[in-house]
Parts: structure tokens; C-alpha cells; sequence
């Protein structure tokens, strides 16, 4: 048994409640390893999670996380691709947040030669999201114009180099001047919308009559409805998150997001097949318990050859609290990792 350190929530609420403790963790089972992690990355649904606004959140205590990367240091007595000193980068429903985890050998892959770990961290959830959400929802073809929302952060930003693998016209939107900049400078995005009142102005004259094809959608409320409107027929709506209902504060901010519930766009489906639109959802957590589809998603988007995820922001895991705050805030670009003295 070794000592690691763990952020463990008692039970899903109030972020305040996410405390840094010392527990104990026992040999691998058979066909786990033992990783020492490097670097965690945060996702949107590790706050979620923590505010008890995910349905996949664990009952009572429990440790948020989703991915990582670092080093194995002990394997299982099944395991034999694997041995200590490999680098990998991992996914894992929840548990993430820690020092050293424990974790089925086939939820590890290596870590890619001149990738940093911050870089290994920041690739695998968001990465699939975008692969799986544009190719296998969204059917994504040569030459299509694709939306793109929340087009700074990391699913965005995979998301357009992964349209750019396919000659995909691409417009990006966020909801912050300081972002624009970015996106036009370093992520080549094809236009850059800054989400306001004129959000579906601004969307007609980015398209310049191109026919609106794909939309991945994080935003909800408004945004939502307007780009289901101006989309083409035969168009696609992959919806991916609801940044709408994020609170900024510890605790979810219930009457709030009861009146935005109340105030939620309503697609009739019965006038789908009339407005000849697809609308399609999906959890990426859903995908963690189909290993053999998630190892070749994972082959089909490391074939691609993207660059690694931009990493914007890296905390010290003593840090932990302020790169919640920082990110959950909307104020972050790319990926927020958060990075353990080794």
C-alpha cells in the first residue's frame, strides 16, 4: 500500500465542500496499474458533478476527475503491455482528482512521444468528445460548414482542427471579446462570432449564404434556437453541454436555473421530419463502459495527426480551488490543467 493524496467531495453540493486529504491505496487488482499522476485535466462536468447537476454523479462520497496523465509504477499479474516507467495518459469515471490512481489497463494509452503530460491531460475527453460528436453523430463530410460553440475552450478548438482535417468551413463563437483575438490568431478558425443580442445577425452574415450544415452545441437557451433555425435541411444538431446552466458560484444557483428551465428552447419532434433537421445528443461517460468502440474511436482520431490540445492555464494541485474558480468562470482559453510536484 502506498499514501497519495485525493480531493474527495462527501457527497455532491457545494464545490466548497472539495477537500485535499491523505488516504492509503492498495497493490493494482490483476488487471489494473498503478499510475503516479502528473497532470489532471478539469472538464465541465467535473464541476457539474461536484454540484450534483450530473446524472452520472456517485452516490455519496467520491473523488471528480475524468482524465490524466503520468507515469505507471506497478502493473496487475494479468497485465503484460504494460510495465513501470511507461508514460500514458488515462480516462476514468471519476477518481481524477489524485495523486496515485488504480485503473483497468485498457483506460491507459501511451503518451505520445514529444507530447508533454500537461499535453497528454488535456487530449482524451475533450478530444473524443469532438471526434465522436462531429464524425459519428454528426456524419461530418468534406467541404461542410460547421458551427462551433464555446470555440476556445478545448473541445472547440480539437473540434476545428478536426474539421480542418476534412476541408470543413468552420465559425467559431464565444461569449468573450479577449477570446476573438486568440481564435483568429492561433486557431484558424474561417470567422469568429461574439455571442450577443445579434448572435443570428452576425451567423447569416459569417455563412454568406453557405448552407449552415453542423452545429456543435454547448450553449443552450437563445443560442440554441437561433442556430436550429438558421440551420440548412439535412442539417445536424449535436448538443454536448449546456453552459447556460452553469452557475459561477460554489453551490448551483437553483431559481435561476429553474426560471432558465422554464425558458428552454422546445423543438417540436413531431415537425422534424417537415423541417427535415436532425437533433442529436449525447454523454461521453456512456462511452467509458464500451471499451472495445472507445480504443477505435480513440485509432481513427490518433490517426489524424492533430496537434496537441493548447494548453492555456496550468495550477499546482494545491491550487485546485482556483483553477475551479478561474474555469468555471468562463475567463480560461484551451485546456485548464492542474499539474502535481514530481
Amino acid at each position: 500500500m502506498l499514501e497519495r493524496q485525493v480531493y474527495r467531495m462527501p457527497k455532491a453540493g457545494s464545490i466548497n465542500n472539495l477537500i485535499l486529504q491523505t488516504e492509503t491505496l492498495d497493490s493494482p487488482e490483476p488487471d489494473e496499474v498503478c499510475v503516479k499522476v502528473v497532470a489532471i485535466g478539469l472538464n465541465f462536468a467535473d464541476i457539474f458533478a461536484m454540484q450534483g447537476l450530473y446524472s452520472a454523479t456517485p452516490e455519496g462520497s467520491f473523488i471528480p476527475g475524468l482524465e490524466f496523465s503520468g507515469e505507471i509504477i506497478a502493473v496487475g499479474s494479468n497485465v503484460t503491455e504494460w510495465k513501470a516507467g511507461d508514460k500514458v495518459m488515462g480516462v476514468t469515471k471519476f477518481g481524477g482528482y489524485a495523486s496515485h490512481i488504480n485503473i483497468h489497463h485498457r483506460y491507459v494509452i501511451p503518451l505520445p512521444q514529444k507530447w508533454t503530460y500537461e499535453e497528454g491531460a488535456g487530449f482524451l475527453v475533450q478530444g473524443l468528445t469532438a471526434y465522436y460528436a462531429l464524425v459519428e453523430l454528426g456524419n461530418l463530410q468534406r467541404g461542410m460548414t460547421v458551427l462551433i460553440h464555446s470555440a476556445a475552450g478545448g473541445v472547440g478548438i480539437l473540434a476545428n482542427r478536426i474539421c480542418k482535417k476534412y476541408d470543413a468551413y468552420t465559425i467559431g463563437t464565444v461569449g468573450q471579446a479577449g477570446k476573438v483575438d486568440f481564435l483568429r490568431n492561433e486557431e484558424l478558425y474561417d470567422n469568429v462570432i461574439l455571442r450577443g443580442k445579434d448572435f443570428s445577425a452576425k451567423l447569416e452574415h459569417a455563412l454568406a449564404n453557405r448552407p449552415l450544415n453542423l452545429i456543435m452545441e454547448c450553449i443552450g437557451g437563445k443560442i440554441l434556437e437561433q442556430g436550429w433555425k438558421t440551420m440548412a435541411p439535412m442539417g445536424r444538431m449535436v448538443v454536448y453541454g449546456n453552459a447556460s446552466f452553469t452557475s459561477h458560484g460554489a453551490r448551483p444557483n437553483y431559481p435561476r436555473l429553474i426560471w432558465k428551465f422554464l425558458r428552454r428552447p422546445k423543438i417540436d419532434p413531431l415537425r422534424l421530419p417537415t423541417e427535415n433537421k436532425s437533433l442529436m445528443g449525447f454523454n461521453l461517460i456512456h462511452l467509458y463502459g464500451q471499451t472495445d468502440m472507445m480504443h477505435q474511436l480513440l485509432g481513427e482520431l490518433l490517426a489524424l495527426q492533430l496537434k496537441p490540445q493548447h494548453i492555456g492555464h496550468v495550477y499546482n494541485f494545491k491550487e485546485m480551488h482556483e483553477a475551479i474558480r478561474q474555469f468555471q468562470q468562463g475567463k480560461t482559453v484551451g485546456k485548464v490543467v492542474v499539474k502535481l510536484n514530481v
